[in-house]
C-alpha cells in the first residue's frame, strides 16, 4: 500500500462534491492501511473510466488511432509516434498501478473482513471488483498482446513474467462464468459510480463483457468463443441503453470529462475532427452528425486532414456535447452488445440467430442515445450502403460499429483490427500503417529485459505491425 501515502492523500484533498455517490471518495484515512474497500473500489472505477475516455496526448491517443480526431500542431501521435512522449509506458502505469492495485487491495479488504457482513454481499463486492478487474486485464491484452498477469501484483516480485494471452483471456472467461451467481445481493451501493448499486445491471454487464471476450476469439479459436457466447447470451447481456455502463462525471473538477480538461479547462486548439470520420458520415447523411460534431462551420461538416497539420478555424471540432464538463464516459454500451451478438449470429456462434435484428437494433441504439430518439433511423437504414446484407456482412457492420463508437475509441480500433474495415487514412506526414498493438514501455525493456524479451519473441517481436493472437485477418 505504499504508493498511497501521497497518489490517495492527493485524491482525498481534491475530490469535494455533493453526490452522495461520491462521498467515500471524501474519506480521509490517516493511515494508507486503513483505507476503506469502498474507496479503493471507487477510485478505481474513476481511474479506469479517466484512462478509456482521456484525450491527452500524453495519456491515451486511441481517439487519433481510431481515427476519430486529429491534431493542429503537434502531429506526433496521429503519425503513431508512441515514444516521444513514452505514451505506451503511460498506459500501462495507469492501469497496473493506479487501476489493478487498488481493486487488488480492494478484493483483499473486503475477503479480509468478510466477518462484518452477510455472505451473500460479500460475494456480490467481490463480483463488482472482479468486473473491473477483468474489463482492465481485457484492455490491457488488446493493447499489447502478451502482459504480465499471474505475477504481475505480487509486491515481492519486481520482475514479473509476460503470461500468453490467450490463456489469460481464458481465465477472464472463467472468472466471469463463475461470478454470475454473485450478483443476487446488495455490494457496494454509494460507492458504485457507475450503476448506483444495482447489481442486475452489474451481472448484465459482467455478462456482456463475457460476450465482448469470446468475440475476440470468433475466428482465431471459435470453439471457446461458442461456449462463452453462449452462456454470456443465456445468463442476461443488456436489453437496453439503460444497462450501459455510464460513468456520471460531475461539473466541476477534479470529477470532471478529462474531454473537458483538453478541450475547454486547457484553453488550447490542439484537436479537430478527422476527414476519415467525417467523410463517412457525410457519405451517409448521418443524423449523429449534429452531435458527435460541432457547427463551426456553418453548416457543413469538414474533417482535418489525418495525420497532417491543420488549422483550427477552418476544420470542423468535435461536438459541444463532448466539451461538457459532465459529458459521461462509456465503458460499455447497449449498442456495442447488439454489434457483437450481430457478428455472433452472422457466424453462427453461441446459438445467435437473425443478425439482421440484432444490427437494426445495434444502430437504433446508438442513434437514441445520441440523438435521444430514432426519428430518421429506418430512412438511414433503408440505404444501399447502409442496409444489412449477407453478401458483405463484415464491411457493412464494422462500418457501422465503428462510427457507433466514437465515444469509446478504444473499440473503434478494435472494429479496424477485427474486421480490416472500414477503410482508414495514412497519415500524411508519416504514412505510417495502422499500429496493430502498443510497443511494451521502455521501462520493462530496461527493468524486465529478460522477461520483457521473452514476451517479445513469443509473440512475434514488439512491433506496432505485430497483430495480436486474435487478429487473424
Amino acid at each position: 500500500m505504499k504508493k498511497y501515502i501521497l497518489s490517495i492523500f492527493s485524491l482525498f484533498v481534491l475530490f469535494s462534491c455533493s453526490d452522495d455517490k461520491y462521498e467515500r471518495m471524501n474519506e480521509n484515512p490517516k493511515n494508507p492501511a486503513d483505507v476503506p474497500a469502498s474507496f479503493l473500489f471507487s477510485s478505481a472505477t474513476k481511474d479506469l473510466m479517466d484512462q478509456v475516455t482521456n484525450l491527452s496526448v500524453n495519456n491515451n491517443i486511441f481517439r487519433f488511432v481510431s481515427q476519430y480526431l486529429t491534431a493542429t500542431t503537434y502531429t506526433q501521435e496521429p503519425n503513431f509516434n508512441l515514444t516521444d512522449r513514452n505514451i505506451p509506458e503511460t498506459h500501462f502505469a495507469i492501469l497496473y498501478r493506479d487501476v489493478l492495485v487498488d481493486l487488488k487491495d480492494a478484493e483483499e479488504i473486503t475477503a479480509a473482513n468478510a466477518d462484518l457482513l452477510p455472505e451473500e454481499e460479500v460475494a456480490a463486492r467481490l463480483a463488482q471488483i472482479k468486473v473491473l478487474q477483468v474489463y482492465t486485464w481485457h484492455y490491457l491484452v488488446d493493447t499489447f498482446g502478451n502482459v504480465p498477469f499471474t505475477e504481475a501484483l505480487d509486491t515481492e516480485n519486481n520482475l514479473p513474467v509476460y503470461d500468453d494471452a490467450l490463456d489469460i483471456y481464458n481465465q477472464l472467461i472463467t472468472d466471469l462464468t463463475e461470478i454470475n451467481g454473485d450478483f443476487n445481493s446488495a455490494g457496494f451501493e454509494s460507492q458504485d459510480l457507475l450503476f448506483d448499486g444495482d447489481m442486475s445491471k452489474w451481472q448484465k454487464f459482467s455478462n456482456s463483457l463475457l460476450l465482448r471476450i469470446a468475440m475476440r476469439l470468433s475466428e482465431s479459436n471459435p470453439d471457446i468463443a461458442n461456449n462463452a457466447v453462449e452462456i454470456a447470451i443465456s445468463n442476461g447481456v443488456m436489453e437496453s441503453n439503460d444497462d450501459s455502463a455510464i460513468f456520471n462525471y460531475l461539473d466541476s473538477p477534479p470529477n470532471t470529462n478529462p474531454l473537458w480538461e483538453d478541450l475547454v479547462q486547457s484553453g488550447r486548439s490542439d484537436y479537430v475532427t478527422a476527414n476519415t470520420i467525417v467523410d463517412y458520415m457525410n457519405n451517409l447523411e448521418d443524423p449523429r452528425r449534429s452531435v458527435y460534431f460541432d457547427d463551426n462551420l456553418n453548416g457543413e461538416y469538414t474533417g482535418g486532414i489525418y495525420g497532417a497539420s491543420n488549422s483550427y478555424s477552418n476544420y470542423t471540432h468535435i461536438g459541444a456535447e463532448f466539451r461538457e464538463p459532465t459529458h459521461p464516459g462509456i465503458l460499455m454500451d447497449y449498442a456495442e452488445v447488439e454489434f457483437l451478438i450481430t457478428e455472433a449470429a452472422a457466424r453462427n456462434i453461441g446459438g445467435a440467430t437473425d443478425a439482421s435484428s440484432h444490427y437494426e437494433n445495434a444502430i437504433s441504439a446508438s442513434f437514441q442515445y445520441w440523438l435521444g430518439s430514432t426519428d430518421g433511423v429506418e430512412d438511414y437504414l433503408s440505404q444501399s450502403d447502409v442496409a444489412y446484407s449477407n453478401d458483405n456482412w463484415e464491411e457493412k457492420v464494422a462500418t457501422q460499429f465503428w462510427i457507433a463508437m466514437y465515444d469509446n475509441a478504444f473499440q473503434g480500433w478494435y472494429v479496424w483490427r477485427k474486421f480490416d474495415n472500414p477503410s482508414l487514412n495514412l497519415p500524411q506526414v508519416s504514412e505510417n500503417p495502422i499500429p496493430l498493438r502498443f510497443t511494451y514501455p521502455i521501462r520493462e525493456q530496461n527493468l524486465n529485459s529478460a522477461n520483457y524479451q521473452q514476451a517479445s519473441d513469443a509473440i512475434g517481436g514488439d512491433e506496432l505491425q505485430t497483430p495480436l493472437f486474435w487478429d487473424v485477418n
